[in-house]
């Protein structure tokens, strides 16, 4: 799959890239603006979408990511349950928290088959 992994955390992000999604084409970026231009730039099958973001909220992304024709799937992956809760509002698909993340595997095939 291509990913783009908005997250702002680099350390973890390089970690989970590394350990949990190395057969993935992923782009990680760390904020609001980075995403949009990466989404205006190339075609994404997956977001993979933290909460709490240097310039804003995820929820901004994922509620425009509703409006696209060529929506990718939507991962909320924050660190906590409130921030997931709101992604979901928002509008993405499921939610892997950044506890679970060794599990992110099992939900993107998950999605896959419900797609």
């Amino acid at each position: 799959m291509n990913i783009l992994y908005v997250e702002n955390h680099r350390q973890f992000a390089a970690i989970a890239v590394k350990t949990f999604l190395a057969g993935h084409t992923v782009r990680v970026v760390p904020s609001l603006a980075a995403a949009r231009q990466a989404l205006a730039q190339s075609d994404f099958d997956l977001v993979l979408l933290d909460h709490d973001l240097d310039d804003g909220k995820g929820t901004e992304l994922a509620s425009e990511l509703q409006a696209r024709s060529d929506r990718p799937l939507i991962i909320a992956a924050s660190s906590h349950a409130a921030g997931n809760e709101a992604l979901l509002k928002a509008g993405a698909d499921a939610v892997c928290g950044k506890r679970e993340f060794a599990g992110i595997g099992a939900v993107m095939t998950k999605l896959n088959k419900t797609q």
